[in-house]
């Protein structure tokens, strides 16, 4: 489940592995947004309802300009990156519409090591939290059941977990500030 280099890394990203990752909050679940399958087992992994939508971690802020519509005024760079999920309205509804079926859909930007990896990648990034819906998410490996660990292709481990917050990103709708419980 290791990797050797960021190349490596790269090609399992755009081959539509399955990763459990450390963001700046709590442990991801994720993989290539792109990627229908790899998202859909995601979805089924976690036995989450397939109509509920997940978030994304943006490659770059260009990819956000490209694909969403925002009021600037908005100051998203005031959120991103950081532990935020700023949900945008999409330009084009069916724009991963695997992800989320609505005209819009959750952005973040976490701010850690693994961001770097993703950019890298040059594709949007599922972000959720790993555990089953509904049951509570993973701020440290030992909160993770082996149910999911056994069906993921790659765990990258916090290099500190004492850097991850412990909250789920604070949710930005139309400028404003809603915390998650």
């Amino acid at each position: 489940m290791e990797y050797r280099n960021h190349y490596d890394l790269k090609k399992a990203m755009l081959s539509g592995k399955i990763f459990i990752y450390p963001t700046d909050t709590i442990y991801g679940l994720g993989c290539d947004a792109t990627n229908e399958r790899a998202v859909e087992k995601i979805k089924s992994l976690k036995k989450r309802d397939g109509d509920k939508p997940l978030s994304v971690i943006a490659p770059s802020f260009e990819w956000i300009e490209e694909n969403f519509i925002f009021d600037e005024g908005l100051g998203i760079k005031k959120y991103l990156p950081g532990p935020y999920t700023v949900i945008l309205k999409k330009k084009n509804k069916d724009f991963l519409s695997w992800v989320s079926n609505s005209d819009s859909i959750g952005i973040r930007i976490p701010a850690n090591n693994f961001m770097k990896e993703i950019q890298n990648s040059g594709v949007p990034f599922i972000t959720t939290s790993v555990n089953l819906s509904g049951e509570p998410f993973a701020v440290k490996m030992d909160d993770i059941k082996q149910e999911i660990i056994n069906k993921v292709d790659y765990i990258i481990k916090a290099e500190d977990e004492t850097g991850l917050s412990g909250r789920p990103s604070t949710l930005i709708i139309n400028g404003k500030e809603i915390e998650r419980k």
